[in-house]
């Protein structure tokens, strides 16, 4: 049988110096989460396969790690923390008394053989704020996420806040079918304006409601955003939800990072258990989203306590790629000092060693080569 000594297609081994900026990147984004009040969770690896269901609004089966255990029962590696947190909140707190802040940092596991070069396991960390539905969390959770960038070294990056509410409220008006409002969603997602308007004609929809649908895909930028998608419907669903966007917007003003969003009314994100305002993070040297967020108020249900919910991932290894590539990474390796000593120096060099350990620093032991 043929040794193999190198990972599986999709996973890597993180070591030396990358491996160590790693770790502070983490730690910084850490205490963030702990200033901010949010409490750590770990929460298993693997999971019954019913936490991560079509039915949750995950992603598809198909891209899942499934196992079985002795009992006959399906497992999958979780590919999401939030269905996972979120079946631990429904078994451990009271989400309905009072609002809970939890953390975590992991990871991810998808078995997605349609991007090459993708990594299959991820390392993620993020928040989840449980039995909160104000605009207030919302843009708590918004100003974390640029805390966290900020805390990691990044400068320059953006925000970009979509409202999935908006769209379902426009599709609910349409009446289209299952089918055909799944080929808009994708369209709107590609930005492809020319294809959303074709499709859209084919529809034989009011032109009011084709206008909407068209507009959508070119809707992002600044707070005008908001004006032109209040100038497109007078669907009270949608309506309400540019609001709620306006009065987060307000809020993001009082902790003075509004110059860091923008709005995307066509992003939409493939889980789809989002259901009010959904966020990514952006900035240059990738051109993957380091951060992905949002609500969704509909997911504890399927844990048996209903509950109005956000939060959002941070993809670590994303932005220590965009760090990276804007040289704001710490080229410098932190070396231990080392004592190398003979065998008869051993009791001396062990009580140096651990003198300078208690003062902080960082020594290595080391036996010298010839009397090894």
């Amino acid at each position: 049988m043929q040794r193999i000594f190198h990972t599986p297609e999709g996973v890597r081994d993180i070591y030396n110096g990358e491996c160590s900026q790693k770790r502070k990147v983490q730690e910084k984004i850490h205490r963030v989460f702990h200033q901010y009040g949010y409490e750590d969770i770990e929460t298993p690896t693997f999971e019954y396969f019913e936490v991560f269901s079509r039915e949750v609004g995950t992603i598809p089966s198909k891209e899942l790690y499934k196992f079985f255990d002795r009992e006959g029962n399906t497992l999958v590696l979780r590919p999401d923390f939030t269905p996972s947190v979120s079946r631990a909140c429904a078994t451990y707190f009271s989400p309905d008394k009072e609002p809970v802040s939890l953390c975590y940092t992991g990871n991810t596991f998808i078995n997605n053989t349609s991007y090459r070069g993708h990594l299959k396991e991820t390392t993620q960390m993020g928040v989840e704020r449980i039995g909160d539905e104000s605009a207030d969390a919302d843009a708590e959770l918004l100003a974390m996420t640029v805390e966290c960038l900020l805390a990691a070294g990044l400068t320059e990056f953006q925000v970009s806040v979509g409202q999935v509410d908006y769209f379902k409220s426009l599709l609910k008006e349409a009446e289209l079918g299952p089918e055909a409002e799944e080929r808009l969603r994708v369209l709107i997602s590609q930005k492809n304006s020319f294809g959303v308007e074709e499709f859209v004609e084919e529809q034989k929809l009011k032109d009011s409601m084709q206008k909407a649908f068209t507009e959508i895909p070119q809707m992002f930028g600044s707070e005008e955003v908001l004006k032109k998608a209040r100038s497109l419907t007078n669907n009270a669903c949608a309506l309400e939800a540019v609001s709620r966007l306006e009065e987060i917007y307000e809020i993001m003003k009082n902790y003075g990072y509004e110059k860091y969003i923008s709005f995307d009314f066509g992003m939409l994100s493939k889980y789809q258990y989002y259901t009010g305002i959904i966020f990514q993070a952006y900035t240059y040297g990738t051109g993957e989203p380091m951060i992905k967020g949002g609500r969704y108020n509909g997911l504890m249900k399927h844990f048996g306590k209903p509950a109005a919910s956000i939060g959002f991932a941070i993809e670590v290894d994303n932005l220590l790629l965009a760090l990276s590539s804007q040289k704001l990474l710490s080229e410098k390796e932190e070396k231990p000092e080392v004592i190398e000593y003979e065998p008869q120096d051993r009791a001396q060099a062990i009580k140096e060693a651990q003198k300078l350990r208690a003062e902080g620093k960082c020594v290595a032991l080391r036996l010298k080569k010839e009397a090894r």
